[in-house]
Formats: C-alpha cells, sequence, structure tokens
C-alpha cells in the first residue's frame, strides 16, 4: 500500500495547533456578546443603556447553563432530522478529555464551548429590537425557551450530520440562517407582539452615545473574525484563512456601500451609518464567506450596504417598531447572504458542524439556499410570536407605561447609566455644588 493511501486511511489525530485556534476562535466569539452590549447600548436613550446593556449579558449567564445541560445534547447530539439528543453529553457528563469531534482534529469540548459562544449571542441580538419597552424578568425568561425550543431544533437543522437543511445541501459556513436570520425574524415576530414604545414616529428617539455605537461595531468586527475563520474549525487547507479574508472584505465594502446610500439620499455620510453598514457586511458574509472568492465578498458586501440600508426604513413605512434595526441588517442580511451563494459561489462550501460538500453557484444551489432560508424565518417568526403571546398574556412583557417614560433602568434595574450629580460630575456636578454652596452662605448669612 502506498504512503500516501496509508496516510488518507488514517484516523484524524488531535492537533494542537488547531485546538489552540479554535479556543481563541471561541474567545473572540464570546467577546461579541459584550460588543454587542456596547453597540445596543450607545443606540438607545440615556435612560435604557443599562437595560439594553443586561438583556445581553444575561444571555451569556442563562444559556451557558442551558448548553451544559442539555443544549449541545439536542443541538448536536445523533437523532433525526429535526432535532438531536446524546445521554453521553447531558450535562457534558460522559465526554472524553481528548475525544475528538467525528472527522476532525480538535476535542469535542472544544468544539462545544466554540458553538455554545453562538448560541449565547443570537438570543442577544433579538434584544436590539425590543429596547425600552421589555419587563427584564420576561426577557430573561424568555431567552431560555427561545434557545430550547427555536434555536436548538434550527442548529440541528442547518449543522447537525442529520439535520435535514445540511442534508439537503443548504450552504450555511458560520450562521446566516440559524443565526442572524432566526434571530431577525425572532425578533419582527415579538415587536408584532408586543407592540410600540410610547412616541414611536413622534418623539426623537436618536443614539445617546455614537462613540459607545463604535466601540461596539469594532470589537464585533474584531470578535468577528472568530465567529467566521474559526467555523472551518481549523486551516488544514486554507479555507479557514479565505473565510478570515473576505469577512474583512465583504465588511470594508458593505461599510462603504451603506454610506454612499446615505449620501446620495441624505446627504451625509453618518457613524452610525459606518457601523451599521459594517454589522450588514459582517451579517452577510457569515454564510457564504467560505463559498465566494474575495472578489465575489465584494459584490455580498456592497449588495448587503445598500440593502440594509434601505431596509432600516421599512419599520416607519409599515408600522412595525424595530428599535435598533434587527429586522433590517440581520433578517434581511442573513436571507441575502444566505442567497446570493447561489449566484457567487466558486466551489467549496461547508456546514460548520461536520463535514464538507460542494456547492456550484446556479439555479440547483439557489432553490436548496431559498429552501433553508424560508424554513428558518417562518419557524421562527412564528414560533416567537406564540412565546411572546403566551408570556405577555401571563407574565406581561412590557414595563408600565409610566415606567417607560421615566426610564426602563431606574424601574428594572434600580441604577442609572451615568450619574453627573456628584463631585467631579462636569457641568451637571459643578451646577449642583455650586446651587448647595450659594444655599449655605446665605443660611449663615
Amino acid at each position: 500500500m502506498a504512503p500516501a493511501i496509508m496516510l488518507a486511511a488514517e484516523a484524524p489525530r488531535l492537533s494542537s495547533a488547531n485546538t489552540g485556534f479554535m479556543l481563541i476562535c471561541s474567545a473572540l466569539v464570546m467577546l461579541m456578546t459584550p460588543a454587542l452590549a456596547f453597540f445596543y447600548g450607545g443606540m438607545v436613550r440615556v435612560k435604557s443603556t443599562l437595560n439594553m446593556l443586561m438583556m445581553s449579558f444575561i444571555s451569556l449567564g442563562i444559556v451557558t447553563i442551558l448548553w451544559v445541560l442539555y443544549g449541545f445534547s439536542l443541538a448536536f447530539g445523533n437523532g433525526n432530522s429535526l432535532i438531536g439528543y446524546n445521554a453521553d453529553w447531558i450535562g457534558l457528563s460522559d465526554i472524553g478529555l481528548t475525544e475528538l469531534w467525528d472527522g476532525y482534529t480538535v476535542p469535542v469540548f472544544v468544539f462545544m464551548v466554540f458553538q455554545l459562544m453562538f448560541a449565547i449571542l443570537t438570543p442577544a441580538l433579538i434584544s436590539g429590537a425590543l429596547a425600552d419597552r421589555v419587563k427584564f424578568s420576561a426577557w430573561a425568561l424568555f431567552v431560555a425557551l427561545w434557545a430550547t425550543i427555536v434555536y436548538l431544533p434550527v442548529a440541528h437543522w442547518v449543522w447537525a450530520s442529520d439535520g435535514w437543511a445540511f442534508k439537503l445541501g443548504v450552504i450555511d459556513f458560520a450562521g446566516g440562517t440559524a443565526v442572524h436570520i432566526n434571530a431577525g425574524a425572532a425578533a419582527l415576530g415579538v415587536i408584532l407582539v408586543i407592540g410600540k414604545r410610547v412616541g414611536f414616529k413622534r418623539d426623537p428617539m436618536r443614539p445617546h452615545s455614537l462613540p459607545l455605537v463604535m466601540l461596539g461595531a469594532g470589537l464585533l468586527w474584531f470578535g468577528w473574525f472568530g465567529f467566521n475563520a474559526g467555523s472551518w474549525l481549523g486551516n488544514d487547507d486554507g479555507v479557514g484563512a479565505l473565510m478570515f479574508v473576505n469577512t474583512q472584505v465583504a465588511t470594508a465594502a458593505a461599510m462603504l456601500a451603506w454610506l454612499g446610500y446615505e449620501k446620495i439620499r441624505h446627504g451625509a455620510c453618518t457613524t452610525l451609518g459606518a457601523a451599521s453598514g459594517a454589522v450588514a457586511g459582517l451579517v452577510a458574509i457569515t454564510p457564504s464567506g467560505g463559498a465566494v472568492s474575495p472578489l465575489g465578498a465584494i459584490a455580498v458586501g456592497a449588495i448587503a450596504g445598500v440593502a440594509c440600508a434601505a431596509a432600516v426604513g421599512l419599520k416607519f413605512r409599515f408600522g412595525y417598531d424595530d428599535s435598533l434595526d434587527v429586522v433590517g441588517v440581520h433578517m434581511v442580511g442573513g436571507i441575502l447572504g444566505s442567497l446570493l451563494v447561489g449566484f457567487f459561489a466558486t466551489g467549496k462550501g461547508q456546514s460548520t458542524a461536520t463535514g464538507v460538500f460542494y456547492g456550484d453557484h446556479g439555479f440547483d444551489q439557489l432553490w436548496k439556499q431559498c429552501a433553508g432560508v424560508f424554513a428558518v424565518l417562518a419557524y421562527s417568526l412564528i414560533a416567537s410570536a406564540v412565546l411572546a403571546f403566551l408570556l405577555d398574556k401571563t407574565l406581561g412583557m412590557r414595563v408600565t407605561e409610566d415606567e417607560e417614560i421615566s426610564g426602563i433602568d431606574q424601574a428594572e434595574h434600580a441604577e442609572t447609566a451615568y450619574d453627573f450629580s456628584g463631585a467631579g460630575g462636569g457641568v451637571a456636578g459643578g451646577a449642583t455644588a455650586a446651587l448647595a454652596a450659594a444655599q449655605t452662605r446665605k443660611v449663615d448669612a
């Protein structure tokens, strides 16, 4: 037997390089949830800042515990085409430290924690659509239920080797369907149930801190390299490197396209537009980046930048209050990125859980992408709306109108994001101190 044939027949061995790389990528993806908190936190009004931060951070706690208890088993365990199950993975109780993920050179624990970070981020994305008006306790319960009922089955469909979308040949390199369309459709379903903010389309609801938005967007961009490049589970054949390059290229193209749209439509290039355009590009390249060339990535990014910039205005036309444009950026960007695979794919595509397949551009791949996109969209929208309806009728999803007007931070967390009343508090603090000193002098006199 020739040495080359013997080598090809050998089972994969643990790779320290790939294992280390994947642990770093997992940490980068974890960073994306606090980055999202900053991004969303800067986009809301001052009185909602802490609540917006907490709606992302709570996902780090809830989803982590659920993933250990049963989430990983249901999402990636062997099962049927709709859901998985592996008793050895319940509570992560019977996984060997050096047991490899099937067909790869990294341990099961490494793959498990990498996918955990995806599961944490996805419900956090939904929170931006619900800013200013949702009870924190109801949101926390929604995260737990949504992750179980919606995210876990969809992740199995798309990324598990026996999931129906995976077997059909739907290309989703790192989460266009399972993460972005899933979260965007869920956001639309929930806001249709809970209704608009007080003062929607009447009161100014401008971002209170654009520097915070830019910081969040920059950290998201940074963490997204782990999100995308890590989804190849190593870089032995260069596909992870291609995904890294395409992530940068598409994001740059989308940011420029969004700014160009703004300049033509509104006469100015805004910092919020630059941040939102970058995120739109990151979303769109996520499902397609391993299957397109860098030139294709420019096209994907540019199309997503213009389309998402146009889509965020639809909420005013149709009257749904998507507070921070989750539908316009994540759902629309995820749909575009997933469908554009059918036009720009150059050959290799991959579903991040197991296996490699080849998707050629053209109608055959396009209809597969359509099947995956619209199945996930419909399931997530309907299931999320039902969950929100049930929670609203039992616990109540919304704070009172008075609490919403006075500020959800104080009502739900008994805190405020900024305190300018103490010493060193700037103009407000100085004025307060001066007034107190004047009153003291008057009393003494």
